[in-house]
């Protein structure tokens, strides 16, 4: 149980009105800030933590598996990530 993906009934999409990414899941709707959303896009079932912080390091400086780790810890308490 070591690659993240988006819990049951959770989509991450981009909201029009908002002009911004929201999660909707069944507990009702989140407004992620964007180091989440980057985070969560990556959320595949297949990819590891370590492939997450690999692959946000190639866009972005200074990226660190412990804080993706600590976003996806976030993310999981609230229901939207659930680990295969």
């Amino acid at each position: 149980m070591d690659r993240p993906v988006l819990g049951r009934g959770v989509r991450l999409i981009y909201d029009k009105t908002r002009q911004t990414h929201v999660v909707l899941h069944p507990e009702g709707v989140l407004v992620p800030n964007r180091t989440a959303v980057s985070v969560l896009e990556l959320c595949d079932g297949v990819t590891t933590v370590p492939g997450i912080a690999e692959a946000l390091g190639a866009t972005y400086a200074g990226v660190r598996e412990e804080e993706v780790g600590a976003v996806l810890t976030r993310l999981t308490e609230n229901g939207v990530v659930r680990w295969t």
